[in-house]
């Protein structure tokens, strides 16, 4: 099951650009992010991200692996 990058991104809201994947992580936890969009932010192949777009590509490459 995929996670949906529109969806993620609202648990972003607010966060800081440039930010490291750690950062986006425990972000996402405080706005409330379930488990799989958690673990999906942990499995990501980047480490850094300049812009909710980065979040979002780094998603759909995630998806596209895991199918």
């Amino acid at each position: 099951m995929t996670v949906n990058p529109i969806q993620v991104q609202k648990f972003l809201s607010g966060i800081g650009y440039p930010a490291k994947k750690d950062d986006i992580v425990r972000h996402a936890e405080q706005q409330g992010a379930d488990g799989k969009v958690l673990s999906t932010l942990r499995a990501l192949s980047r480490n850094d991200f300049n812009s909710p777009n980065d979040v979002s590509e780094a998603i759909g490459d995630y998806n596209r692996r895991s199918r």
